[in-house]
């Protein structure tokens, strides 16, 4: 079976600124009151961050990218703090070797450890070369109650899927669609390592755009993130969801191109910020050099 057409079993930026207020008559004004009572009291945040988290993929090499990639998510941690990093897939090259993730995991990443920030895996296909990655579901530090599940914080619910050529979709279709449909969260962003729609090397996966998205589009997923494609791609809303690919975290990068559906991508060593409130995600694709390369917005859509 060809990665580039894995086969479903069973069925299966512009940022938002803040204006600047307008200044008039500042010769006329009276002079404010201080211990007058009947002032309006500035209002609250009436929308504040619900989450910030960071996504990454394909990040195990143990080498000097993967440590350039994790200093960028510690120097941005330091900046703004999060307390969840999404691990999508091939954590530990090149076959998934457990004995390895000293040098692919804990070593790279160990700031972010030591200040608390939890890491939550998917299985990608480098993964299950060892023991069909069972040891990763086992390991703590990857925090895998399985080899699919779901997480929830606050208003937003992940779903994590095993999208490896030897899942048994008619037992993870169902769940999947279980779960999304008793779903009552704000926000519901599913992740696995392969991609539903991609410009890169492999290109788009036929069989999952005919049995997830359907549900995405049925259920309202606002985004799915993925790695497999050594490169950085962001969609425009596809029925409603955007398609992320964060496959830049450490192994070699690898050329990708443009489709219609594309609003960004390249191939560049980098992660990827996401900032969660009640009305909007904000994506930032931050390289190792610190800076910005893409940023967009995934408005809420209430209708």
């Amino acid at each position: 079976m060809q990665r580039r057409n894995l086969l479903i079993l069973g069925g299966a930026a512009a940022a938002v600124g803040l204006g600047k207020a307008a200044l008039s008559s500042i010769n006329t004004a009276p002079a404010p009151n201080l211990n007058d009572s009947s002032r309006a009291i500035a209002p609250a945040n009436r929308n504040p961050l619900l989450l910030r988290f960071v996504a990454t993929a394909d990040s195990g090499s143990s080498n000097e990218n993967q440590a350039a990639v994790a200093a960028a998510m510690t120097r941005y941690y330091q900046r703004s703090p999060y307390k969840l990093a999404v691990l999508a897939g091939d954590n530990i090259y090149d076959n998934g070797d457990i004995g390895k993730v000293n040098s692919a995991f804990e070593r790279p990443y160990q700031t972010l450890l030591k200040n608390g920030v939890i890491f939550r895996a998917c299985l990608g296909n480098h993964d299950i070369r060892s023991v069909n990655g069972d040891p990763q579901v086992q390991y703590p530090g990857f925090n895998m109650p399985g080899r699919y599940y779901t997480f929830r914080d606050k208003a937003v619910q992940f779903f994590v899927l095993d999208t490896n050529v030897n899942v048994d979709w008619s037992v993870q279709q169902p769940w999947l669609e279980k779960e999304l449909s008793r779903s009552n969260a704000t926000w519901k962003i599913v992740y696995g390592h392969h991609p539903i729609y991609s410009s890169g090397v492999y290109g788009n996966t036929q069989g999952f755009i005919e049995n997830l998205s359907p549900l995405f589009k049925k259920y309202g997923v606002q985004l799915y993130i993925n790695g497999h494609e050594h490169s950085y791609e962001r969609t425009r809303p596809i029925n409603g969801t955007t398609y992320l690919i964060t496959g830049n975290g450490g192994a070699y990068l690898r050329p990708v191109g443009r489709s219609p559906w594309t609003e960004y991508s390249v191939s560049r060593y980098g992660f990827t910020a996401f900032e969660v409130f009640r009305d909007r995600i904000k994506i930032q694709a931050i390289a190792t050099d610190h800076q910005v390369f893409d940023q967009g917005i995934i408005p809420l859509k209430t209708a």
